[in-house]
């Protein structure tokens, strides 16, 4: 690490090569769709209707809880991450493990908020080429929000009943 990279990292060890190669992927993954869509005459949608930034949103929130806590998807985080404990509703919390680029996505696949950044960025891209199947599958997650809360309203109201 350079001097101002120490200084600013004050010896936690940050990956902070490992957050800038991350962060190269994900421009470019952006850059390259921006690209191939162009060169296909993929016309952008001339607005995007509140409705779905709300829908997108829902659904980028809900994807980056399932990959980021979800015990099933374990196997994802499993090469960057150690399981640091159980968290509420069956979610996990895990943290990062090694250094370098594998800590780096171990931070990512570890945090539902930076995970979120990557499955909007996704979404928007998908929304993009295709309004009406990106609207499905954020439906499809959408319905997977609500019926969370419902599970925990349930659990609330029978934890008052018992109480």
């Amino acid at each position: 690490m350079t001097t101002e990279a120490e200084r600013y990292d004050d010896g936690d060890g940050l990956p902070l090569g490992g957050y800038a190669t991350l962060a190269s992927v994900f421009t470019a993954g952006i850059g390259s769709f921006a690209l191939v869509a162009r060169r296909r005459g993929v016309r952008l949608p001339p607005d995007v209707p509140p409705w779905d930034v709300l829908l997108m949103g829902t659904a980028a929130y809900k994807a980056s809880r399932v990959v980021t806590k979800d015990k099933i998807t374990s196997f994802i985080r499993v090469p960057f991450t150690r399981r640091a404990d159980e968290g509420e509703a069956s979610e996990v919390m895990d943290e990062p493990r090694g250094s370098g680029l594998r800590r780096a996505v171990g931070d990512l696949v570890s945090c539902p908020f930076c995970t979120a950044a990557w499955a909007a960025g996704a979404l928007a891209c998908s929304y993009a080429a295709s309004p009406r199947l990106t609207r499905l599958v954020c439906a499809g997650f959408g319905a997977l929000t609500v019926a969370d809360w419902l599970q925990y309203a349930w659990t609330a109201t029978q934890q008052t009943v018992e109480g």
